[in-house]
C-alpha cells in the first residue's frame, strides 16, 4: 500500500525482532508505477516486485506472497511459474491469492498438479453480511487445503454494532469522515442492515461479548478459515479483536445468526 510505503514502515518496525518469531505476508499486483510494466501478475512485475518488498521489508524471504487480485492479461501459466521460481530459490516460502473467482482456483489447482507448489492461502472479503465465499470459494478451497486468511470481517465497522438504525453517525467514526468512500456511507446508511446487526445484540450477551466480538468469533469457527485480518485506530479495539479468539459459539447460536443474516444463495464473484 501507499506504493510501498506501508511496507518501509514495517521493515524499521519489526528489525528489532528475530526474523523467525514472526510470519511476513505482502501482496504483488496493482499499480506500483505509472509503466505498463508496473502492475499486474507478469513474471516481470512478480519478480521486480518481490526484489522491491524485500529490500522495503529489510529481509531476505517473505513467508506468504500473494498475488492480490486475479489477472486477465497475464497467462495463468506464467504468473504460477514466477511464484514456483520465487519458492525454488528461497525468496517465498508459500504463495497464495486474494479474491480469486473459484473458476480461477480450479484452473490454478489443474496446472500446478504436480509440476508446480500449489497456493496454500486465499484472502477474500468475508464476514456475516458478505457470503458470496460460501457458496463456491470455499468449497473448492476446503477441498483442496487451502486456508482463508479473511479481511474485513468487520466489514468497516458495520459489525461492531456502532452505527444503530436511524441515528446520525458516531463522531470520529470511518462513515462520519468525509474523506472516506462514498461505499463506507452507503453502508452505514443501509437500514435494513443496521437493524439486522443490532439483532445480534442478544446472542451476543448470551455469548458474553460485544457484537464486535460475536463478528470475528463467528468467522474464526468457519471451518476453512485459518485467520482474519482486523483493523484498529486504538489500542482498546486490538484488546477487544484480539479477545474474541476467546469466545465460543454454540450451535444454537450458530443458526440464530443464519436465521437473523440468511446465508447466501447464489455468487457474485469478482477477480
Amino acid at each position: 500500500y501507499a506504493a510501498g510505503a506501508c511496507e518501509s514502515m514495517w521493515g524499521k518496525l519489526l528489525g528489532k525482532y528475530t526474523r523467525s518469531s514472526y510470519v511476513l505476508a505482502t501482496k504483488v499486483y496493482f499499480p506500483m508505477g505509472d509503466g505498463p510494466n508496473d502492475q499486474g501478475l507478469s513474471r516481470k512485475h512478480i519478480m521486480e516486485q518481490c526484489e522491491a518488498s524485500l529490500k522495503r521489508l529489510g529481509s531476505d524471504y517473505i513467508d506468504l506472497y500473494q498475488c492480490h487480485r486475479y489477472d486477465d492479461e497475464t497467462p495463468l501459466e506464467e504468473t504460477i511459474r514466477a511464484m514456483d521460481d520465487l519458492i525454488q530459490q528461497g525468496k517465498v516460502l508459500y504463495w497464495g491469492f486474494s479474491c480469486w473467482p473459484a473458476e480461477k482456483i480450479r484452473k490454478t489447482l489443474k496446472i500446478c498438479g504436480d509440476r508446480h507448489y500449489a497456493p496454500v492461502s486465499s484472502q477474500p472479503h468475508y464476514n456475516m453480511l458478505m457470503r458470496d465465499l460460501e457458496v463456491e470459494v470455499l468449497p473448492v478451497c476446503r477441498e483442496h487445503g487451502i486456508g482463508q486468511v479473511v479481511f474485513s470481517p468487520l466489514e468497516q465497522g458495520i459489525l461492531t454494532g456502532k452505527y444503530k438504525p436511524g441515528e446520525p453517525l458516531p463522531a470520529g467514526s470511518r462513515a462520519s469522515d468525509d474523506r472516506q468512500n462514498q461505499w463506507i456511507k452507503d453502508l452505514a446508511g443501509n437500514q435494513e442492515m443496521l437493524e439486522r446487526v443490532q439483532q445480534l445484540q442478544s446472542i451476543a450477551d448470551e455469548a458474553g461479548c460485544t457484537i464486535g466480538q460475536l463478528s470475528l468469533a463467528w468467522i474464526l469457527q468457519k471451518d476453512g478459515v485459518t485467520s482474519c485480518i482486523t483493523g484498529a485506530t486504538r489500542t482498546g479495539q486490538i484488546r477487544e479483536n484480539c479477545a474474541a479468539s476467546r469466545v465460543r459459539l454454540s450451535q444454537g447460536h450458530l443458526e440464530r445468526i443464519d436465521q437473523i443474516i440468511m446465508p447466501a444463495t447464489f455468487s457474485h464473484e469478482f477477480g
